[in-house]
Order: C-alpha cells, then sequence, then structure tokens
C-alpha cells in the first residue's frame, strides 16, 4: 500500500510540467541535495542533466559517463583529476563541443599540445582556460592553445617553460582576450608582454606578478583603453618612471597592485592621484613608506573602496587622513602594520562607517577602544581579522557581537579569549569562519555556545586550543552541521570518542588533526565511515594510528586527494600512483586511485 501511495505522489509531480520542475530545481542550491532530487524519478533525472551547467569532477575515470549525462556542460573543472590525458580532452571535444565555455586543467601534467589542440578546435566557443601550474605547459602547448579563436581569459600562473615565442602565439591566435594572468612565468621579457599588449587590444585584466620587466613594457601597457585591472607584485625593475608611463594611458584603471615593487616610491605613487580618479582598489603592501603626502592624495580617489598597507609604517595622523578622505571604503588591509594605535583606528572608523572587511593582523599595540569604535562605527561589518591583538578583553568581543550582526569571517588566533567571550561572539549568527588557533583559556563550554547559535559556520580553527576536548566537538558536530574544514592540530585532549561525533559532518572535506596523541585508528575509521567527500586529511604524529587506518580512509574516502602522515608507516597507501614529499618527520601522499604501493 505504500509503494501504491509513493508512485501517486511520483505521478502528480510528473504532472507538474517541465517549467514548473524547473523552477523546483532552481531553488536547490545544495549539489547533493539536486543529484537526490534526480533520483526520484526519469523526468527530473532528464530535467537536472539537461539543466546543469557547471561540473567539478572529483575522479577522472567518471569523465565519459559525466559527459554522455551532462550534454549542455558549459564550465567543466578537471583540476583535481591527475589521469586527464590527450585522450580525455579529445572525449571532452567531442562530448561537449560548442556548449563548453570554460575548462580547468590546472595543475595537471599529463596532456600535451596534441589535447590541447583538439581540445581548443573543437570547442569552438571556449572563452575561458586555466592551466595554471602545469609544470609541462610550454611554447608548443601555448601555440595550441592560440587555436582557441574565442578566448576570452587565460590563466598561466608558474607555468615557467612558457617564453617570450609561446605568448606571441597567443597574441596573435587569441586577439579577443580580456583577462590574461601570467604570474610567476619567469620565462617571459618585456618583449612577450609588449607582444600581448600590441595585438589583445580587449584586455581588461593583465598579471605580470613576479616578472623580469621593466618600464620598456609599461609604454606598450598604456595603450590598452580598456584596462581595468593591472597586478605587478614583485616586479622590483619598475620603478617611478614606470608609473609615470603608466598615468598616461589606462585612465580606465579601477584595481591597481603594485605591492613589494620596492623599486618604488611615495612620490610615484602621488603622481597616480590626478590621473586615476576611477581608481577603486590599490594595493601598496610592503611596497613604499606611507607618508602623510601620500595619504593626502588619496583625498582625489572618490570612488576608492579598498586599501592594503600590510606591513607598512603608518602614523595615527595618517589613519585620520583615510578617515576624512575615503568615505567609500569598504576594505582596509593593516596587516603587521607598525604605527596602528587606539587613536588612529579610533579616528579612521569614525570617516570609514561604510567598512566591512578590516585586517590588523599583529597591530599588538590595540587594545579594547579601538575594537570598540570599530564595533560601534562599523555595523555592515562582515570580516574582522585581529590575529595576536593581545591586548583586546572580553568587553570588545561583547561589543562585536551586540554591534556586528552581519559578522561573518572572525580571526581571533592567539587573542585573549575565553568561554565569556565565545557567548558574546555567538550572538553573530551569520558566522562562517571562526579562527580560534592558540586561545588556550577556551574549553568545551565555549565552543558549546558557538554550536548552539552558529549553524552556518563552515570552517573552524582551534589549533593548539588545548582546552577543547570530546564534549565540544560533540556539540560542534550537532549545532554546526554545515562544516566543511576543521582544523584540531594539537588539541591533545581529542579522542577517538571524538571523531566518531564528527563522522556526522558529511559536508566535511578537510581535517587536520596532526599532534592528536590520543587519537587511533579505530577514530579513523569513524570519520572514513561517516565523512565520505573528505579530500585532504593531515594526521602528523597521530603515533596511534597505524597503516590499517589510513587504508580504511583511502578505501571509503573515494574523493581523498592529500594524506599528510608520519614518514615512518610502511604500508603507505591504497593508490594507483604516489608522489611521496618528505617535510621533516612528515610524508605528504598525492592520493591517486586503484592498486596497492607498499
Amino acid at each position: 500500500m505504500k509503494r501504491c501511495q509513493g508512485c501517486l505522489e511520483v505521478g502528480i509531480l510528473e504532472a507538474l510540467g517541465d517549467d514548473i520542475l524547473l523552477k523546483v530545481l532552481d531553488n536547490i542550491g545544495d549539489t547533493g541535495d539536486r543529484n537526490s532530487w534526480s533520483l526520484v524519478c526519469k523526468q527530473f533525472y532528464r530535467l537536472e542533466s539537461a539543466c546543469k551547467r557547471k561540473i567539478r569532477l572529483l575522479r577522472g575515470e567518471m569523465l565519459p559517463r559525466i559527459l554522455r549525462r551532462y550534454r549542455a556542460v558549459e564550465h567543466l573543472d578537471l583540476s583535481l583529476c591527475p589521469q586527464i590525458s590527450n585522450q580525455c580532452l579529445g572525449l571532452v571535444a567531442a562530448e561537449a563541443g560548442p556548449s563548453l565555455r570554460s575548462i580547468d586543467l590546472s595543475r595537471l601534467v599529463r596532456f600535451s599540445h596534441l589535447g590541447l589542440s583538439v581540445l581548443a578546435k573543437g570547442c569552438e566557443n571556449l572563452v575561458e582556460i586555466d592551466v595554471s601550474y602545469c609544470g609541462r605547459f610550454g611554447d608548443m602547448e601555448a601555440a595550441a592553445v592560440s587555436n582557441a579563436k574565442n578566448l576570452q581569459t587565460l590563466k598561466l600562473v608558474k607555468c615557467q617553460m612558457v617564453s617570450d615565442l609561446g605568448l606571441g602565439w597567443i597574441a596573435l591566435g587569441c586577439m579577443k582576450l580580456q583577462d590574461l594572468n601570467l604570474k610567476w612565468c619567469v620565462g617571459v621579457s618585456d618583449l612577450g608582454v609588449e607582444l600581448v599588449a600590441i595585438k589583445c587590444k580587449e584586455l581588461r585584466s593583465l598579471d605580470v606578478s613576479y616578472l623580469q620587466i621593466t618600464n620598456k613594457c609599461i609604454a606598450s601597457i598604456t595603450q590598452l583603453s580598456y584596462l581595468e585591472t593591472f597586478v605587478s607584485v614583485g616586479c622590483v625593475c619598475i620603478d617611478d618612471k614606470g608609473l609615470t608611463l603608466l598615468k598616461n594611458g589606462c585612465k580606465s584603471l579601477q584595481r591597481l597592485d603594485v605591492s613589494k615593487c620596492q623599486s618604488m616610491s611615495s612620490t610615484g605613487i602621488i603622481s597616480l592621484a590626478n590621473e586615476f580618479i576611477a581608481l577603486q582598489q590599490l594595493n601598496l603592501a610592503y611596497c613604499v613608506p606611507v607618508t602623510n603626502a601620500l595619504l593626502a592624495s588619496f583625498d582625489k580617489y572618490d570612488s576608492l573602496q579598498s586599501i592594503r598597507f600590510d606591513g607598512c609604517e603608518i602614523s595615527s595622523s595618517g589613519l585620520k587622513s583615510i578617515g576624512k578622505s575615503c568615505k567609500s571604503l569598504m576594505e582596509l588591509s593593516l596587516s603587521k602594520c607598525t604605527g596602528v594605535t587606539d587613536e588612529g583606528i579610533s579616528a579612521l572608523v569614525g570617516g570609514c562607517t561604510g567598512l566591512k572587511i578590516l585586517d590588523i593582523t599583529c597591530c599588538r599595540d590595540l587594545t579594547d577602544v579601538a575594537i570598540t569604535a570599530v564595533a560601534t562605527s562599523c555595523g555592515n561589518l562582515s570580516c574582522l581579522k585581529m590575529e595576536s591583538c593581545a591586548l583586546v578583553t572580553e568587553r570588545s568581543l561583547y561589543m562585536l557581537g551586540d554591534r556586528c550582526p552581519f559578522l561573518e569571517v572572525l580571526d581571533l588566533t592567539d587573542c585573549s579569549v575565553s568561554n565569556t567571550g565565545l557567548k558574546s561572539i555567538s550572538r553573530c549568527t551569520g558566522l562562517t569562519t571562526l579562527k580560534l588557533g592558540l586561545c588556550e583559556n577556551i574549553s568545551n563550554e565555549g565552543l558549546t555556545h558557538i554550536a548552539a547559535h552558529c549553524s552556518n559556520l563552515q570552517e573552524i580553527d582551534l589549533y593548539r586550543s588545548v582546552g577543547i576536548g570530546d564534549t565540544g566537538l560533540a556539540a560542534l558536530a550537532s549545532g554546526c552541521p554545515k562544516l566543511r574544514m576543521v582544523n584540531l592540530s594539537y588539541c591533545i585532549g581529542i579522542t577517538d570518542h571524538g571523531l566518531k561525533s564528527l563522522s556526522q559532518l558529511e559536508k566535511l572535506y578537510n581535517l587536520e588533526i596532526r599532534g592528536c596523541f590520543l587519537v587511533t585508528s579505530a577514530g579513523l575509521s569513524a570519520i572514513a565511515s561517516g565523512c565520505k567527500r573528505l579530500v585532504e586529511l593531515d594526521i602528523k604524529r597521530c603515533y596511534r594510528v597505524d597503516d590499517m587506518g589510513i587504508m580504511t580512509v583511502v578505501q571509503c574516502c573515494i574523493n581523498l586527494r592529500q594524506v599528510r602522515c608520519f614518514r615512518d608507516h610502511k604500508l603507505f597507501i591504497l593508490c594507483e600512483y604516489v608522489y611521496p614529499t618528505l617535510f621533516g618527520d612528515a610524508l605528504s601522499l598525492t592520493v591517486k586511485r586503484y592498486g596497492l604501493c607498499r
């Protein structure tokens, strides 16, 4: 009888029609829930298959089946499938063809120019390719990519075998490029960048970080009429002369990152103020001395929303100047800055009331006065990083909990936090990331407060918070089911009972339990049985975990890609290929499926 009722209910749903069912599917955000929805009946399966546009594949052997099912896929991420070869790229071109618009091949090493050529020619509407960290990507592969005539975004981060010749091929073939990332492509010089600037006139974003380029290529870059983002981190050969050239062009520039460009001076940055009136983001981290004259020039930037001064020296009067000049400021980073005081922060937030992101990491002179001012003035604050602000007390945390209801990210690493403070913070019910590393005064009681009110929590860091035990983990697992990343390294009170509680977290993909000496293979087996989505695991210095415990995890967690364990394990792991990397007394293993390695 129950079966008949179930069949009747499915029939009613089928009678609703595709348009209504698609609207229902649009409101299902979680990938797992969408997959479950597709298994209800053939109609649901067909609709889910037809409308899915983005796929991130975790197992390469599933590629043929996935491509046959999802014919309309537009965005394909294969970066977690190390076995992707030329044959696989040929299959993508044949099955996805004109529908495919972007593909992520970052960190893969088994394909060559042959596979890329087939892909570029077969997927004529391809507009985005990411081959970052592909160690074998060189000039021949760049020439193959140049066949993608409609390409708009190309990421070549750390493709160190690419030279000016390869970049020239790309410039000639991909003239519609709008976003090009050449970070760490150390084989590229001024000539390669000039070729791109001359041929790719539609460029809107260019990243040349850590290239050995000089002022010579800046003149060509200034001819890019649509350039909005220019990133030149660590380009030590570009100086004030290059900035002078830059200000004479690129009138549309909105984001400028010259961090770690140590040949520049504050005078060069000041000279930009009269020209780049549309600038929205400016990164000067570890770059130039922050003088009062430099800060005074900021009043010409009416649209400035983000500033980074990491590692610089800045005075209270300078922060006060920012508060007066940058009324539209939404993000400010003062990480590891010297000279930051309560007076300066109070004056700053008094003017920048719309601040949403504030990083005051290692600003060790700040007290409750500064944090109270931030909480009082910045009611829309969503991210606050205050690691190693040891003078901050419970009063500040009370104010944050009371005045910052939209807080999502909070870093209290190495701060004087107690259970009372966590109770105050728990009023920020929208928290998604909470870092409590080196907070030795918190215990299970404080963690229970967080678990009871912060159900949206996705990441928690309890590194060396030695007061945390199994009871706290039980509360956390019960109250925060969305947790994806958990760091319990050196929480020496954690036992197998705590891990059994964590096994309830079905979405957990990163777990660090390094130095948890009481954990055994039994606890690890519990994680393996419950956390099927686990991708990264750190069990260094968990001396009671044996080879069988590791084998259980690898067998059960089919998405597992990285295991960090003690180097004395004799049976390394179940895998097809193992890439071991030694770090002192630890062994890092990249997991790839099938076979047995001893």
